[in-house]
């Protein structure tokens, strides 16, 4: 990385390259046992990985017990474990199973949620997106306050079995160096509240109505994970394109439109959280995105047999496609010999002058 004029550009290091007490543990171990682990270098190859470099000093810190003095060493049998299972890696990603745990979890939640909301037969999809999403979520922004550096647990606070209590979604989302802002947020704050409904009452016909911020959620999502800790995470591949079985009719538009409304206290929820939005903000496409499908016969051979065209955003055509979703136009049509019946009425002659 370079700076303009400047000549190479420093990147600066992030306070959470470094070792956890595990693996401090086996460090101490392996230095212990000594043979293939006399060189710090060779003892460094077993704990860097893609999602966190450490430097070969802190191997050396370790030795001379300049620091971590305080934690004992793993035992013969942890290390035979651990060095019997290395490289332990998530073989779909190449993230290390113990050590990327929560990216891991996170990618593998937004999966599951995108994928039980496009399961066919489900009512309660809606609900189950936002539960897992949230979950995915605050593993995701857990995953990120862990590489910075970031203390994500409540001081002095545990759960009622004496576990670390960790910061909620919520608390995640107030700090200041959180890495989620603008309508990614907003986003976030709306399913949020609306997870507290979910919570405490009971929920119908919520799909429809909250697709448009679910598909926002799951975008933002997919955005962060690939700017944060790099596009070979990102989950364009895990999830493909849905087929769909549904073609919209003349029956089916009248049913859409009648539809009935939101339960009260969804529709309530809605209301007082969007309340404060500026129009600006309401379309912000972070807060909420929806898409128009339109049936299209390729222009080209080589586009034949491409399911999805993304056409631009404010583009003429995505304006002509805005006119014509969900709109009745019936025209009719013609063939040849009706053709001729029309323009012989109209007075035209039955062949042409010469």
């Amino acid at each position: 990385m370079t700076d303009q004029g400047n000549g190479p550009k420093k990147i600066k290091r992030r306070r959470g390259n470094t070792l956890e007490n595990w693996e401090v543990a086996l460090v101490k171990a392996m230095i212990t046992r000594g043979g293939v682990f006399t060189n710090d270098q060779d003892i460094l190859a077993y704990f860097t990985r893609p999602t966190r470099t450490v430097n070969h000093r802190l191997i050396g810190e370790i030795r001379t017990e300049a620091k971590h003095k305080a934690i004992k060493s793993a035992t013969e049998d942890d290390l035979d474990a651990f060095l019997s299972t290395w490289p332990d890696i998530d073989h779909a990603t190449g993230l290390s199973i113990r050590g990327d745990e929560l990216l891991i979890k996170a990618r593998e939640a937004m999966i599951a949620g995108v994928q039980t909301f496009n399961s066919a037969g489900l009512t309660f999809r809606a609900e189950l997106f936002i539960v897992t999403a949230i979950i995915a979520w605050t593993y995701l922004l857990h995953a990120w306050f862990r590489r910075e550096g970031i203390d994500y647990r409540y001081p002095g606070q545990a759960t009622k079995e004496g576990a670390e209590k960790f910061w909620e979604l919520g608390h995640c989302l107030k700090q200041p160096k959180c890495p989620v802002k603008g309508g990614a947020a907003r986003n976030l704050g709306f399913l949020i509240e609306i997870r507290h409904e979910i919570e405490h009452r009971s929920t119908n016909r919520i799909d429809d109505a909250l697709g448009a911020k679910l598909q926002s959620c799951a975008l933002n999502f997919n955005d962060l994970l690939k700017k944060e800790f790099g596009v070979q995470y990102g989950l364009e591949k895990r999830l493909p394109l849905a087929l769909q079985f549904v073609s919209f009719g003349v029956e089916q538009r009248a049913a859409l439109k009648k539809a009935s409304g939101l339960p009260k206290h969804i529709e309530a929820a809605i209301d007082a959280f969007e309340h404060g939005l500026t129009e600006e903000e309401m379309k912000d496409p972070a807060y909420r995105i929806s898409y128009g499908f339109v049936p299209m016969v390729a222009k080209r051979p080589g586009a034949a047999d491409t399911a999805v065209h993304i056409v631009a955003s404010g583009s003429d055509e995505a304006g002509e496609i805005s006119k014509i979703i969900l709109k009745e136009v019936n025209k009719d049509r013609y063939p040849p010999n009706k053709v001729v019946e029309k323009m012989q009425a109209a007075g035209f002659p039955k062949t042409p002058p010469a």
